[in-house]
């Protein structure tokens, strides 16, 4: 059985790959809002979020085969939520999920290797399998996390085309000059990120994916999802359920990306409640098994 722990033989894209096979492409969101901790019966605190996230753990495990802790959540109760936070991260790779630390980091130099290596080094205390990451200074300030992401078998998603209003009008902009000049700035992201892959060993998917909002018209982003890229990409699709789209749409909305599309919901499920969670997860897995396999 495939499980969440990195090996020297196992990329990233192999464990994906392992994990849409034998649980589906379900990701689970861990996104401890106030509200949910509320209707959950849970103190708005880090025991609260501690205990929220292992419910969910618990509940995703045996149905989904991924789960996305929004770090947000728990950096807002510093030392406290970070060490929740691993407790939830640490619980969920011992379960064989899948984890992608959604911390959005970005940065250049040796601020961005370190904050590579806080969340995929092998052994670190937050160590997850994949990281999302934001590349406003450019695909190549983030050289130093993709290349730890190839060496140790973990994953990256980089910021394309978000599904929030105000990113489209940098995300639609053109790229002025250089190689993608002409190239909208999600376009030149996404080019870049493919010649990263490229350029490595194959494998099913490749090691840097992309976060592609499943609300989002990509071609409005010159995006061409008619074109089959190999290594086929990791896509983190936000925007599953509460948010409007719905799983039977992913051939639809990405086109030659759907193969590597991870069905992200969060609030749709955990509107369930500790009690019905659960069940909701199990019956959302179930259809998007039944959608795409």
């Amino acid at each position: 059985m495939t499980d969440g722990t990195a090996t020297a033989a196992a990329s990233f894209g192999d464990r994906l790959a392992g994990v849409f096979a034998e649980r589906g492409r379900l990701c689970v969101g861990i996104d401890p809002h106030a509200h949910l901790l509320a209707d959950w019966g849970l103190d708005a605190s880090a025991a609260g979020l501690r205990e929220f996230g292992l419910r969910t753990v618990d509940a995703a495990t045996g149905a989904a085969g991924i789960v996305k802790p929004q770090v947000a959540f728990f950096e807002r109760f510093g030392s406290a939520g970070y060490a929740a936070l691993e407790d939830v991260i640490r619980a969920a790779r011992e379960a064989g999920l899948l984890v992608i630390a959604d911390a959005k980091r970005g940065d250049i130099g040796t601020s961005v290797a370190a904050y590579a290596e806080s969340w995929l080094t092998p052994g670190s205390p937050l160590e997850a399998d994949a990281l999302t990451v934001a590349a406003f200074q450019g695909v190549g300030s983030l050289a130093e996390p993709m290349r730890l992401a190839e060496e140790t078998g973990k994953g990256l998603f980089v910021l394309a085309a978000t599904s929030n209003p105000e990113a489209a009008a940098v995300q639609q902009a053109v790229v002025a000059d250089g190689a993608r000049a002409g190239m909208t700035v999600a376009r030149a992201i996404i080019e870049d990120v493919h010649a990263f892959n490229q350029a490595q060993p194959p494998h099913p998917f490749g090691t840097v994916g992309l976060v592609l909002g499943a609300t989002v018209a990509l071609g409005d982003y010159g995006i061409d999802t008619a074109v089959a890229i190999e290594p086929a990409f990791p896509v983190l699709a936000p925007g599953f359920g509460h948010q409007g789209a719905r799983v039977d749409d992913v051939d639809r909305l990405f086109g030659a990306y759907a193969p590597g599309v991870i069905v992200s919901e969060s609030r749709g499920l955990l509107s369930a409640g500790p009690h019905g969670l659960a069940d909701a997860v199990a019956r959302r897995a179930e259809e998007v098994r039944a959608s795409h396999g």
